[in-house]
């Protein structure tokens, strides 16, 4: 973001990436209080905090050294009166949950980039293995999750790998109404890479299928203008 947040990140294992900034650049502007699953280090909260897309932000995440570095990105970015970080797993139960403050119809919006590696090798190291493998029916646990804490009328928005696409729907259907796909394709003309979608909590509104947008333009590895922009820190996604 153009040098407006400087994140603290493992030096081994999982490390955001575009996803992250992306998840955090689509929060809808006027979001009060957000929740975000999973959060890592923070990074998609706090680029929804520095854009001023939402006022203030709990992040919940399970492994230690995330955490550690979640609470430091918080301090060291100077959100520490806008943001909370809750030592939580998502699939634990709806009391231990509740206890870490994830409590039921709080938050106005739920963010999320859920693992998304169902078979294959675990990668070795054990805090990366973890941000990209679960099982298949955990993608269900994560919606509940979501469901439970948005407020009526709230949002969920996740992001995900587009070929995983059929599963995310089929997770938040039947909890969300009014959602809308947007998929994300390296450049123009090419199948989507990865997936936004988004819901309301409460709505019956039937779902829409948004026109494919390309991050990068038709030659070279540089950004289209809209994506350069949310890069740099100068604009949110709006869709």
């Amino acid at each position: 973001m153009g040098g407006r947040l400087q994140l603290s990140q493992p030096r081994h294992g999982f490390r955001a990436g575009l996803d992250s900034v992306l998840l955090g650049a689509a929060v809808r502007a006027g979001t009060g209080r957000l929740l975000e699953l999973g959060a890592g280090v923070g990074t998609a909260s706090l680029v929804a905090l520095e854009l001023g897309r939402a006022g203030n932000a709990v992040l919940a995440e399970r492994e230690p050294l995330a955490l550690e570095l979640a609470r430091a990105n918080v301090a060291e970015n100077g959100f520490s009166e806008r943001a909370a970080v809750a030592a939580v797993d998502v699939e634990a139960s709806a009391e231990v949950r509740r206890s870490a403050g994830l409590t039921d119809n709080e938050f106005d919006a739920v963010i999320a980039n859920p693992p998304f590696f169902v078979l294959g090798t675990l990668a070795p190291d054990g805090g990366r293995a973890a941000a990209r493998h679960m099982p298949a029916d955990r993608l269900a646990h994560w919606a509940r999750v979501a469901a439970a804490t948005a407020r009526a009328g709230g949002e969920v928005i996740f992001i995900y790998p587009a070929e995983r696409l059929g599963a995310l729907l089929a997770a938040l259907e039947p909890r969300f109404g009014a959602l809308a796909v947007l998929s994300l394709s390296p450049r123009p003309g090419e199948a989507a890479s990865r997936v936004l979608v988004r819901g309301k909590k409460g709505s019956r509104a039937p779902l829409t299928l948004l026109a494919s947008r390309p991050l990068h333009g038709a030659d070279g590895r540089a950004f289209a203008p809209e994506f350069d922009d949310i890069f740099r820190g100068n604009a949110a996604l709006d869709w």
